[in-house]
């Protein structure tokens, strides 16, 4: 959304900057490194954390800041709201029960995906006892890199090219195992793979072991607004065991949901 420079209040823009310099990587910071992550000075960034600290956002030991259990107010009033998680939900806990795997409903958001929706035998942990994966920190609200994701890549193909070549513009592709796809020209082509496939199979780019199938999920109008995938591991399933068996699963789904959304 685009709003005039009158409407626009820098110093908020600022706050929810340095609030959303903490991350699963940099959970404790100081008025520095916040400073360095915000892309603000020192001293702005010193006073935004006093401010969200008095606030009850942030807790502190007088040096470094973070993040307090206040701030889980905004995901759980999003949650409790937003039409497309509580739509999706039952979805994805029928689809668990039915294939014993872990399904996710993601959106996307600028460089990253959003976990918005869970199914409802998740656990934090890499394997249940079953051979289950559930990808070490991947929970309602976690952000992974839009790249190397199968979610990623499905929202990334629904974009234009237009569009998609605006985000690929002068991009670094980070490599986040030895398996991921960094050179440009061939990430350019996994994604016109997609688009023409309808889906994308991804085996070990975001986490060794792990594969990852995902579709795109559409409105009535045709749409992508959000995409749907499941992970296994590489000891209980294989990319190929994956596309015949859950694929069906995940397409049916999409086409179940898509009044819903």
């Amino acid at each position: 959304m685009t709003i005039a420079k009158a409407d626009f209040i820098e110093g908020m823009a600022k706050g929810m900057a340095v609030l959303e310099s903490f991350d699963t990587e940099r959970q404790r910071l100081n008025a520095t490194l916040a400073a360095e992550r915000a892309g603000i000075t020192r001293a702005a960034a010193r006073r935004h954390l006093l401010t969200l600290a008095h606030l009850g956002y942030l807790e502190t030991d007088g040096s470094h800041f973070w993040l307090s259990s206040k701030v889980l107010r905004f995901s759980g009033s999003y949650l409790a709201s937003a039409r497309l998680p509580r739509a999706i939900q039952p979805t994805l806990n029928r689809l668990a029960v039915q294939a014993q795997e872990s399904f996710s409903a993601v959106v996307l958001d600028a460089d990253e995906v959003v976990i918005v929706a869970r199914s409802g035998n998740d656990r934090n942990s890499t394997t249940t006892g079953s051979g289950r994966v559930i990808a070490y920190g991947l929970h309602t609200g976690a952000r992974l890199p839009s790249h190397a994701t199968s979610t990623g890549r499905v929202l990334l193909a629904a974009k234009t090219r237009v569009a998609f070549n605006a985000w690929m513009k002068g991009r670094n592709l980070a490599r986040m195992t030895p398996r991921t796809t960094t050179d440009p020209k061939l990430f350019r082509a996994l994604i016109d793979k997609v688009r023409k496939e309808d889906f994308c199979l991804s085996s070990e780019e975001h986490e060794l072991g792990v594969h990852a199938l995902a579709v795109p999920l559409r409105n009535a109008s045709g749409v992508t607004v959000a995409a749907l995938n499941v992970v296994a591991s590489q000891s209980r399933l294989s990319p190929l065991t994956m596309e015949r068996d859950l694929l069906p699963l995940l397409f049916e789904a999409a086409r179940d949901l898509r009044a819903l959304l």
